[in-house]
Formats: C-alpha cells, sequence, structure tokens
C-alpha cells in the first residue's frame, strides 16, 4: 500500500485475521476490530517503519490527531447502529504486541465485557454476525468518508 508520499507501507500480517479493512483516509489505514463485544477501530499510520508516534513528523501527528478524532465519531456510529451506544471513547497506542504504530478507538459502554478496566485480555473475541458485520462497517464507511 503506498502511502501519500509515496513510500512503501506493508500491514503487519497481525491485522488482517483480527479485523476487516475499512478504508484508507489521508494518512491511515483504517480497519474495524473483528470483535462485536465493541465498537472498535484501528488505525495504521502508512508509514513505512513507524514503531512510535515520535517516528512521525509533526504534520503527520496532526493529521493522525484529527482522524483519531474522526474515528471516535465513526465508532460512535457503529454502536448506534448495533442499538449499544457509545458511552465513552478509549484511545489507546500501546504496540507491545504488534510493533507497528496503530491506534486503537474503542468504544465503551458500563455494561461492557470488561468495563471499567481495558479491553485487552478480557474473554474471547466475539464474531459478529453477517448483517450485524455489514451494518457496522456501512456505519463506519459513512462517518469516514470511506
Amino acid at each position: 500500500m503506498p502511502h501519500a508520499r509515496g513510500t512503501m507501507f506493508e500491514l503487519h500480517p497481525a491485522f488482517p485475521p483480527t479485523s476487516e479493512a475499512l478504508g484508507e483516509l489521508a494518512l491511515c489505514h483504517a480497519r474495524l476490530q473483528a470483535d462485536a463485544r465493541y465498537a472498535w477501530i484501528v488505525l495504521i499510520p502508512r508509514i513505512a517503519g513507524a514503531r512510535e508516534l515520535e517516528d512521525l513528523t509533526a504534520n503527520d501527528r496532526a493529521a493522525l490527531t484529527e482522524e483519531i478524532v474522526r474515528a471516535g465519531l465513526a465508532v460512535r456510529a457503529v454502536g448506534a447502529a448495533l442499538g449499544r451506544p457509545v458511552e465513552k471513547l478509549n484511545v489507546g497506542q500501546l504496540g507491545n504486541v504488534t510493533s507497528q504504530l496503530h491506534v486503537h478507538v474503542v468504544g465503551r459502554r458500563a455494561d461492557d465485557a470488561a468495563w471499567p478496566g481495558p479491553v485487552w485480555g478480557v474473554g474471547a473475541a466475539e464474531a459478529y454476525g453477517v448483517d450485524a458485520l455489514a451494518a457496522a462497517m456501512a456505519a463506519a464507511r459513512e462517518v469516514l468518508g470511506l
């Protein structure tokens, strides 16, 4: 996948088995996390070799912030489409398991499986049903303009 500046970007192989491609924003490749327990989008900046925020230029960090805000709106739209409105957004950039720079934007609810703790390591991911996945993807893409 080429970045807007033309450098070659390769998506880490850990992402496709756990998420669905939503499309390309100006900076990031956007994916819907394949866990129906949460409205959850992952943003992966298309910058070859980026592992940390410090690996981005100041302009790219500003673009990433704007895309995080847009992803938050899309996460809220996914929650609404699934009948589970988002009460709180969690944003995290960890990379302890998959080092390629990526940002999680997770919609949380007081009745979700991990509340009030973090979502990582709590239970097993639950697959989306066909209709729910289509609704979630459509809602996210509409808000993201994809």
